[in-house]
């Protein structure tokens, strides 16, 4: 809602220093959303008057139509001479009354206007349109023709009202009170504490019998129908000046004389109107549910198909009218049109006014329905004052007949559905409990008044709500208008106490630090949606059977590509590491941690939860039952170089082990003793996969992969070249680690290093001699590092030689060379019993 200070300024009495910025401030403060003020002529200058056209010379030669006129502007220019004014545009004519501009001043866009040489002739000023002057679209796109009652070299800054400040604000579906002048004027005056002067207190004539007839065949859909009928309309007529620049400034355009009124009404009192011709209206006019598939051509002229559910206003040829919405093109006022032979102009004459109510479900359904969004719509949607109606249609009659010539008819006609006022229940504290402070019932009922409530009771108050303000349903809407009116920045600010032993669970601390940990090892964390199509499966080349396939569907997917919810976090994240990777970045490494959710063989049957009181633990263990398991995974994905290269080094690319090493940072921050062995599954290249497995309650399980992703998979995805992931089932990895982390034991004594290189069948997995070492090596052996892999024929074929290096120490003493060498030759032993592994050399 665009909201003019000045138009502002007529229902109340701001201070004379108050600027739009003050105001803003001000309303804010009141809970309206202020998104910008606009400072309209700003840095405008004149002189800017009023000038006549007495000639017209059109200069040929040019490729567009140059005219040189010469332009009476009074004394304006200093001198009384005809201003001489080169022009392009061909829509006024000698006589007309324009807009000009002369040399020394500066339009908007700080844009001097001196004497120049234009198309041979020197042009002494301009001749203005709406958009140099930044009045906005008046429908015509050229140059501005004024009435002839306009004084030569008149102010136009001050006649065109250019200089104004206009709040731009945001209204909030709970306000629609605020998408008029009157609802904004009514905060207005309540913010300053300042009188209304309602512009809706008119004197209605009472309905009688002989107005125009009307039938209401849904009182649900349309309880409240007012019509008046005015005549004797001059077809000729313009709207005033200061009725097109308000509208301009309300951002919409002026069309004609009668539907400019209906729109200023509209803006005015936020009750939209329509003004039907009369001679093109048969019969009586109705209000009823559309047939299923009606036919309605709309004032934009488009032809629609009408659903049972949409109300229409009808004569007795059909529709004439999508209630709430648009007019019909049948029905439409006829522009004025003049005879170019007599000069007799001709157009509507008499028209009937409509000033109704409907109801606010029924016409958002029709408008979303039709993508048919009108400013009476909008309006509709969010609620509109029932009993502005009336006046309403009386302000359109009244201007009507002021400024069109017309006669207003004595006929008032008044279909009213019955209904009572809305009350509501409250006790006089109930804002205190509500805010945290004491207002006092003396406040709380004066705040109420303020917005027009009437209130009774002492202890326990019985409140009348407003018309206008449908939002107002129980007692905790009138507390939010005693908390915002008295000001939110005055509510205190109270710590809330933490009740001691509470904080984060324990799978939030692992989230935590994992986050940190492949933070800290140069991840970057990617969010991503935790939608995914079912084709992703078949690019992953993941076996029918698999259960990532088996995923639990939406009913109403934000796309009907990705319908479904993940189970794996690898689509998200290698979609995020193409994208980075077509716009330049080559060298990615990104993170993500998530729930992914995994479909139960029996869904379950979610139950509707009741909102008028806590949901039974019954009640919500059903409902949990129901849901898809979410177990939280990790997933890292990499491509291009690891380390950069530099004067440091030659650097080197991201590779299978980056990704088994993030799982094993992992295991570190859950306290898991992970193992990792050769696997083979889906996306990951066969020869460079790793299976990852942990011990839980005595059981190992395989809880993720890590490595090179399968060259096909690569190709299917657009991937770089080898790239490499891992991801992992985080909830298991922390039930394989300790309830808490245990921090290392650090051992003043040295260590004793011994080192190994044991030749195994090169079908031997790494990690099963890793693992023999290690039990054979006991307590004493303090780490484990597989520094070198040696094929050829030095070892012999299908042999490889494996070196490692163990470092061995003890809490309490200095180790002896025989320990070390002893606790040495016992790993080695266990692992040539277990795997076949011979010394090297020996």
């Amino acid at each position: 809602m665009r909201v003019p200070l000045s138009w502002l300024r007529e229902y109340v009495d701001l201070p004379a220093g108050e600027t739009g910025r003050d105001v803003a401030a001000k309303l804010v403060d009141a809970g309206l959303e202020v998104e910008t003020v606009e400072q309209l002529g700003g840095g405008l200058k004149g002189p800017l008057v009023v000038g006549r056209v007495l000639t017209i010379e059109e200069l040929e030669g040019f490729r567009k139509p140059i005219r040189f006129c010469t332009v009476d502007v009074g004394t304006a220019n200093g001198t009384g001479e005809p201003q001489e004014i080169v022009c392009g545009a061909r829509n006024f004519a000698v006589g007309d009354k324009v807009v000009v501009v002369l040399p020394g001043a500066v339009l908007p866009g700080d844009f001097a206007i001196a004497a120049r040489k234009t198309y041979g002739r020197t042009s002494h000023g301009m001749i203005c349109s709406g958009d140099e002057l930044g009045m906005g679209d008046d429908g015509t796109h050229g140059i501005i023709v004024l009435p002839p009652e306009h004084e030569v070299g008149t102010d136009a800054i001050e006649l065109l009202q250019l200089v104004d400040e206009v709040l731009d604000i945001d209204i909030t579906p709970d306000r629609g009170y605020c998408m008029s002048m009157r609802g904004v004027a009514r905060e207005a005056a309540t913010a300053y504490g300042l009188p209304l002067r309602d512009p809706a207190l008119l004197d209605v004539p009472a309905p009688n019998s002989y107005g125009y007839p009307v039938k209401i065949d849904d009182p649900a859909g349309c309880d409240r129908f007012t019509a008046r009928t005015v005549t004797g309309l001059d077809p000729d007529a313009r709207s005033p000046i200061w009725l097109t620049r308000r509208l301009q400034k309300a951002g919409m355009r002026p069309i004609s004389l009668a539907v400019d009124i209906t729109n200023y009404v509209m803006l005015e009192l936020g009750q939209p109107l329509h003004a039907y011709d009369r001679s093109s209206i048969d019969g009586t006019i109705g209000v009823r549910r559309a047939e299923q598939g009606e036919k309605f051509t709309t004032l934009d002229g488009v032809k629609r198909t009408l659903d049972a559910e949409d109300l229409v206003i009808t004569d007795n040829s059909g529709p004439i009218g999508l209630a709430g919405v648009m007019g019909g093109a049948n029905t439409e006022i006829a522009d004025s049109v003049t005879d170019p032979g007599t000069g007799q102009v001709t157009g509507t004459t008499d028209v009937v006014i409509e000033a109704a109510h409907f109801d606010s479900v029924s016409i958002s359904r029709t408008a979303r329905r039709l993508k048919l969004s009108s400013e009476a719509s909008k309006r509709f949607e969010r609620g509109v004052d029932p009993q502005a109606a009336a006046a309403a249609a009386q302000r359109t009659v009244d201007l009507l007949v002021l400024l069109a010539g017309g006669t207003a008819e004595a006929g008032v006609t008044q279909v009213i559905a019955p209904g009572a006022p809305r009350t509501i229940a409250m006790s006089a504290d109930h804002p205190d409990r509500v805010a945290g402070m004491e207002y006092g019932r003396e406040t709380v009922v004066r705040r109420l008044q303020e917005i027009g409530c009437d209130v009774y009771g002492q202890d326990e108050l019985v409140v009348t709500v407003p018309s206008w303000r449908p939002d107002l349903a129980e007692p905790n809407d009138l507390a939010e208008e005693v908390i915002r009116l008295e000001g939110y920045g005055n509510l205190p600010s109270t710590l809330p106490q933490v009740p001691s032993g509470r904080g984060l669970t324990a799978r939030q601390q692992l989230h935590r630090r994992v986050g940190r940990a492949l933070a800290g090892s140069g991840y970057v964390e990617a969010l991503s949606y935790p939608f995914i199509g079912e084709g992703v499966f078949d690019q992953l080349q993941l076996p029918a059977h698999d259960v990532a396939r088996q995923v639990v569907k939406l009913v109403n997917p934000i796309s009907d590509e990705e319908p479904a919810l993940r189970t794996t976090l690898l689509p998200g994240l290698l979609g995020a590491l193409r994208r980075n990777d077509s716009r330049g970045s080559h060298d990615l490494a990104l993170f993500e941690t998530g729930s992914v959710f995994r479909a139960a063989d029996r869904p379950g049957v979610a139950v509707r939860l009741p909102v008028d009181r806590r949901p039974t633990d019954e009640e919500i263990a059903t409902l949990n039952a129901a849901l898809p398991a979410q177990p939280r995974y990790a997933a890292v994905v990499l491509a291009g170089a690891r380390e950069q290269a530099g004067w440091w080094g030659k650097g080197r690319p991201a590779d299978w082990a980056d990704a088994v090493q993030a799982a094993r940072a992992l295991a570190v921050e859950a306290g898991a003793e992970l193992v990792v062995r050769q696997g083979q599954y889906g996306p990951w290249h066969p020869g460079r996969c790793a299976e990852l497995v942990v011990t839980v309650d005595g059981v190992e399980q395989v809880i993720g992969h890590a490595g090179e992703l399968h060259p096909r998979v690569v190709k299917a995805m657009g991937l770089p070249a080898r790239t490499s992931a891992m991801e992992l089932d985080l909830d298991r990895l922390a039930a394989a680690g300790g309830e808490a982390l245990q921090a290392p034991r650090i051992s003043s004594f040295p260590v004793a290093t011994q080192d190994v290189a044991l030749i195994v069948d090169a079908s031997v997995p790494a990690s099963a001699v890793e693992a023999a070492l290690r039990k054979g090596a006991g307590e004493l052996l303090e780490s484990l590092r597989l520094f070198d892999v040696f094929t050829g024929e030095q070892v012999g074929e299908g042999k490889k030689s494996l070196a490692y290096a163990l470092r061995f120490r003890a809490a309490d003493r200095t180790l002896t060379a025989e320990e070390s060498t002893a606790a040495r030759d016992a790993a080695v032993a266990l692992a040539g019993e277990r795997t076949g592994a011979v010394l090297r050399g020996a």
